[in-house]
């Protein structure tokens, strides 16, 4: 039955073992880990059925909800149940308060991990790069040779070198490991703010006497690619002797990955035997004189084709390293992780002007609630060649302004610190803040009802509803909700209700174009402003910075973390404001209503409003849906 429901809950979308950190992971590992989860976190409803006579397993504290696992219920064990038979009193208190030092420190430690254990269990597929990561910039840095007198133009001085790692430092950035990347890369998790990787070619001479006592001084790790021939052949240029490459392997900053045998000009030229050779018989050379595991691979002169990515594949690399002067990209705009891109040396300036981390991961998130408690923050992200402006946290609230204006205008004399345009609107006069749809707003206090005409047209949309702790869609019913009584019977506490056009993202799902109906223009390419929740349940307004259609812009929201998306009022109506400032680039259409974000620990102070928005909207005005 254990095996069973393993087995099930392995099924889960948001569950995938099978690539906790590589493809090859076993199903037998994850029977595992879920086994010490289940006794860490869900014996307890065990242990208690069992002593009360039950005779069957509770594991109801990692239930699913909509196919989207909410996290577990940190209920610890009762710790008596803990024990099979009678003991002395007060042997038994003492048994047991030393348990319950543990439960505590169990249950600390749970709390600490569970978002990253969320993260690890929903790992891409090997070797398949996670959508959060192609959000960060992580710049690969490439270095060759390190020595006193540049003899090519790509050498660096050791001068130069540690002036590079003094900008690092000067700005901010941290270098990381190539096994932090990788992690980074697999599961969306995020590297700190400015992160940037270190990497040195070839195993010259100047690794060894330049670069390895910099790292040291700095505390930077880096990457040093290997190609065997090369070690202690010091005609030409110098190399690193197996004696030092060994000095340095013992080192935690210094990661060695496989360069070849003999590095030659292209591996794409080479017979399968020759491929063999260069990639597996170099692997084997590194491993058995230096006596550490070998992961990563650097293809010679960056060049590979599906053929030799094939053998490093075989070879059981875990990732590989390339280049292309032409095409240098952050890591996570790379193919795969079988091609991971880099930047020349030359670029490190441009590159930690850039540099990001990735956006944090989602905290867990437990049963539906959603978090008004989060602080506000904007970022910036590209997802599929389209670029948004996210504001995520604090408290939702609408205005409905007395006259369409500008979102500073809206928002002036109030506590908003960021604010989109909200729902569609007449467009019969400037004077005009007539809705489509019901409407119902914090500030004015006062529901006021959609005309009956339109009501067909938006039946089914979905309805906002916001209150002082909640918030939801639903679908609209114009039998139901075109009343305060209607939509109390949704949500008794509401304080704010308005109509958006259509779902993005439902239940964590992209909508399909069947699912917009007849929406005007939900197939063209316009700039879009839309709402939701995040996985965690926290708010999230936001804007495309260049036109997208519905469709496409559903399926980057999800990658971009949302739960669930509605669509608020586009094209020539797109605005965005952050603590006062507009944040598109191009003078948006006036409108009357808005979807803002509050400080978590304030409230809207409707007395700092026009007070000339209490009076009701005009209800004979042209009406466009």
């Amino acid at each position: 039955m254990l095996v069973s429901f393993i087995r099930n809950l392995s099924k889960n979308k948001l569950f995938k073992p099978q690539v906790l950190v590589r493809k090859e992971v076993s199903f037998g590992l994850f029977t595992v880990f879920v086994i010490s989860c289940l006794i860490s976190i869900g014996a307890g409803n065990w242990f208690n059925a069992k002593t009360s006579g039950s005779k069957s397993l509770q594991v109801g504290n990692l239930e699913p909800d909509n196919q989207q696992w909410q996290g577990p219920r940190l209920k610890m064990p009762t710790i008596q149940a803990f024990l099979p038979y009678p003991i002395a009193n007060t042997s038994r208190l003492k048994l047991v308060a030393g348990l319950k030092n543990l439960e505590t420190e169990l249950e600390t430690s749970l709390k600490n991990s569970t978002g990253e254990v969320i993260g690890l269990l929903n790992a891409s597929p090997w070797p398949e790069i996670h959508d959060r990561a192609r959000m960060a910039k992580v710049p690969v840095l490439m270095y060759h040779d390190i020595l006193p007198r540049k003899e090519v133009f790509f050498d660096v001085t050791p001068q130069q070198l540690e002036a590079h790692f003094q900008l690092i430092k000067a700005k901010g950035a941290t270098p990381v490991s190539l096994d932090q990347l990788i992690k980074h890369l697999q599961t969306g998790m995020p590297l700190p703010e400015k992160p940037v990787i270190l990497t040195f070619d070839d195993g010259y001479g100047g690794h060894y006497k330049y670069v390895y006592p910099l790292l040291k001084k700095y505390g930077y790790p880096a990457v040093f690619s290997i190609y065997t021939a090369g070690v202690g052949n010091n005609t030409g240029r110098s190399h690193v002797s197996w004696q030092e490459l060994r000095q340095m392997a013992a080192d935690p900053l210094v990661t060695i990955a496989a360069h070849s045998l003999t590095h030659p000009p292209s591996l794409t030229t080479l017979s399968d035997g020759q491929l063999q050779k260069e990639v597996i018989k170099s692997k084997q050379i590194l491993q058995n004189n230096l006596g550490i595991p070998i992961k990563y691979f650097t293809y010679p002169s960056g060049k590979y084709d599906p053929r030799v990515e094939a053998w490093v594949k075989f070879a059981k690399y875990q990732a590989a390293l390339t280049m292309d002067d032409s095409n240098e990209q952050f890591a996570g705009e790379s193919k795969n992780l079988l091609g991971i891109a880099r930047f020349g040396q030359s670029k490190i300036k441009t590159v930690l002007k850039q540099a990001w981390g990735g956006p944090p991961l989602p905290p867990p998130r437990f049963g539906n609630s959603i978090d008004f408690t989060a602080p506000i923050s904007k970022q910036k992200i590209t997802i599929d060649r389209v670029s948004l402006v996210l504001i995520s946290g604090g408290k939702p609230t609408t205005i409905h302004a007395n006259k369409r204006d500008t979102l500073q205008n809206i928002l002036e004399g109030t506590d908003a610190v960021a604010a989109v345009d909200g729902a569609f609107f007449s467009l019969r006069s400037m004077a005009s803040n007539e809705m489509i749809g019901p409407i119902f707003s914090h500030n004015r206090q006062q529901f006021i009802p959609s005309g009956a005409g339109e009501l067909p047209r938006i039946a089914g949309r979905p309805l906002v509803l916001i209150g002082s702790q909640t918030a939801k869609f639903t679908p609209f019913n114009p039998n139901k909700h075109n009343s305060l009584a209607g939509i109390r019977t949704e949500m008794s506490s509401v304080t704010d209700a308005f109509v958006a056009a259509a779902w993005l993202v439902k239940n964590g799902e992209a909508q399909s174009a069947k699912s917009f109906n007849k929406l005007f223009g939900f197939d063209a390419a316009r700039h879009r402003a839309f709402w939701g929740f995040n996985q965690a349940g926290q708010p999230m307004i936001g804007i495309s910075k260049i036109p997208v259609d519905s469709v496409k812009l559903g399926a980057i929201l999800v990658k971009a973390g949302f739960q669930d998306a509605v669509m608020l009022d586009s094209g020539a109506s797109t605005s965005l404001v952050y603590q006062g400032k507009s944040l598109v680039e191009y003078t948006p259409r006036p409108v009357p209503h808005v979807v803002a974000l509050l400080d978590p620990a304030s409230t809207l102070k409707v007395s700092k409003l026009d007070a000339r928005q209490k009076s009701p909207q005009n209800k004979q005005n042209k009406r466009r849906t």
